[in-house]
């Protein structure tokens, strides 16, 4: 645990007080028994309230742990005037993120076939580190998957119009420009669109297995029994050099400017500034990108149920619930303290959950609020929430976005030294297949938080409200 001192406000926040070169205080967002996992979060949190233009507090959600600069988990939000934008607010993975597929069919309609489907899936969808897809990319095509996102997939045939209507912000985020984009970069994402990644990366069927609020259930359309399938996934080679290339850039940049901040991974750029912009549209490329990639990865995975479970499309009913991503800075109007503000969002490791009646929101999902996706580990899992009115109140519209790390991947990879994952985890009646023994090492269940005490305190909290608990039962990893 840190040593920085906290001070619990309720039962589910932890106040650090400010001190020395902090703005605003940090609020933590747990339980006790989670706040004794925590780790130099903490001290991160606090750091972050050392930057400029800083509103309101520093902000954790409960699957916090230590990250680049900010914590992972962390939430903080920049006045468009004098506030920055910072690589290490939005990390490497930029719009890494989650997309939810429902389904027409219901568990035993599929476990006959779920080793044959798994197999498939891990077949047909690239995975893995340094993993290329089917698609070649000419420099002009990839200009366009930058600027247009999610909508150059479908336009290209990889999904439908109704898929851009439940992907957050359509799937693509305005104000992008390849030109700020680095030929490393660009040359590193060529290759890789449609491919899963490595990591904590994955694409999982999973079944509903508990629904908690009816009402909301029916209008994202879930119920007991159903199959559903979860992708997880970001903006691959491409994102991790955009991030790579401006932190270079701006631990340059940051030292001609008269900013006393405590570590130099919070490297920064005031939003008016040419720096900042030049990485918010550096930025907003990568997040289109990921976006696209996540829209071809649920088109091969509805014609990989297609072909080997021989059913078509209107019996499959395969639809996307929602996507939304986890790692990005966005521009948005947010009440702060009784009035509306435009504000820049950085949320590192944390989900948007905008409440009932928000205009961004399809209007299929309008009364009942924003879905959040959470998604565990391996062998758990994942929730669906819904956005509520406290969240905005309280912590600019966020949510958590996992379980979080406990353990490292090397803590993980030897305390599961021996051990025969897979087979453990089919045990439990979850098949997985992967690129490497390593992968599932790195992300045996143990390396994660207990996935159900970090949604408790977000739905207790007030943050989101559970709606379904949804049971692994195959997953592909890179």
């Amino acid at each position: 645990m840190s040593d920085i001192p906290l001070t619990q406000i309720d039962e589910f926040r932890w106040k650090i007080e400010p001190t020395g070169g902090m703005r605003v205080p940090g609020i933590i967002y747990s339980s006790r028994a989670l706040m004794k996992t925590a780790d130099e979060g903490v001290r991160q949190v606090a750091n972050v309230a050392h930057l400029p233009g800083i509103v309101k507090a520093s902000l954790a959600m409960p699957d916090m742990h230590w990250g680049y600069g900010f914590p992972i988990g962390g939430v903080a939000a920049f006045d468009l005037d004098e506030g920055v934008v910072s690589p290490g607010g939005v990390g490497y993975d930029i719009n890494c993120g989650c997309r939810l597929v429902a389904t027409r069919l219901s568990f035993p309609e599929i476990r006959e076939s779920l080793k044959d489907l798994v197999a498939a899936l891990f077949r047909n969808i690239p995975s893995g580190v340094g993993s290329t897809g089917v698609l070649k990319l000419s420099e002009k095509e990839q200009r366009h998957v930058l600027v247009e996102g999610a909508r150059w997939a479908v336009g290209r045939g990889y999904g439908t119009e109704s898929d851009l209507e439940t992907t957050e912000d359509g799937g693509c985020l305005a104000g992008a420009d390849p030109e700020k984009v680095s030929p490393r970069a660009l040359e590193r994402g060529r290759p890789q669109l449609g491919t899963l990644g490595s990591g904590n990366h994955f694409l999982e069927i999973e079944v509903v297995e508990d629904i908690f609020d009816p009402e909301a259930a029916r209008a994202f359309g879930l119920e007991r029994g159903q199959v559903t399938v979860m992708i997880h996934s970001g903006s691959r080679g491409l994102g991790y050099q955009v991030c790579d290339d401006f932190l270079a850039r701006l631990v340059k940049h940051v030292r001609t400017l008269d900013l006393n901040l405590p570590d130099r991974q919070l490297a920064c750029a005031y939003l008016h500034s040419p720096q900042g912009k030049d990485y918010l549209a550096a930025m907003a490329c990568a997040a289109n990108y990921a976006w696209a990639n996540r829209q071809m990865l649920m088109h091969w995975t509805r014609e990989t149920f297609e072909r080997t479970l021989k059913k078509g499309p209107r019996e499959l009913g395969m639809r996307l619930l929602y996507d939304v991503c986890h790692n990005i800075a966005k521009i948005e109007t947010l009440p702060v303290e009784g009035r509306e503000r435009t504000l820049c969002v950085h949320r590192k490791g944390a989900t948007r959950a905008y409440p009932p009646g928000h205009p961004a929101l399809p209007d299929r999902y309008r009364a009942v609020g924003q879905p959040v996706l959470i998604p565990g580990d391996m062998g758990t899992g994942s929730y669906v929430l819904a956005g509520t009115e406290r969240a905005m109140a309280e912590t600019f519209g966020s949510s958590c976005h996992g379980a979080g790390r406990v353990m490292s991947r090397t803590q993980a990879v030897k305390s599961s030294r021996g051990r025969a994952v897979a087979r453990e985890l089919a045990e439990r009646g979850i098949l997985v297949m992967a690129s490497g023994k390593e992968t599932l090492r790195e992300e045996i269940p143990e390396a994660y938080k207990d996935l159900d005490a970090v949604v408790d305190v977000v739905h207790r909290a007030g943050l989101a409200r559970k709606v379904a608990r949804l049971r692994a039962v195959g997953c592909i990893k890179g």
